[in-house]
């Protein structure tokens, strides 16, 4: 006659967390992060001037660019196109210490034009955009 002891493992509960649902999440959500990350830094920085600042002592004068409302870019009175400004802006601004640029455009112009010639005025190496605008009444 032997006796029936019975097994400890069988009767004690199943206490392991299941990581496999949480491992599968954490991928997806991976995936989610390195596809928008790229997205994230394709952006134009641009430094809007601020009203209730006491403004800046520069020596040397503002270097502002203009857009007419047909689309026509001016550099000091001078029309430029926009495959020109990259240069253009480059030799300008080669010897500045100051790399800054106040862009002046109609409310009319496209804004794609705008983003146009803020991407040619990066690529120039100046990294200092503001707008001019004026305030509202």
């Amino acid at each position: 006659m032997g006796m029936n002891i019975p097994n400890k493992s069988s009767k004690m509960a199943i206490s392991e967390i299941n990581v496999t649902p949480f491992v599968d999440v954490m991928l997806v959500l991976l995936i989610i992060f390195m596809v928008t990350a790229p997205m994230m830094t394709q952006g134009i920085d641009v430094n809007l001037p601020k009203t209730a600042s006491s403004g800046v002592e520069l020596n040397e004068k503002p270097f502002v660019l203009s857009i007419s409302a047909d689309g026509k870019i001016k550099i000091a009175e001078t029309n430029i196109s926009i495959a020109d400004l990259k240069g253009k802006l480059s030799a300008i601004f080669k010897d500045k210490k100051n790399k800054q640029i106040y862009i002046q455009a109609d409310k009319k112009v496209d804004y794609g034009v705008v983003a146009e010639v803020m991407g040619e005025t990066r690529s120039a190496g100046i990294f200092n955009i503001s707008l001019i605008t004026l305030p509202k009444e």
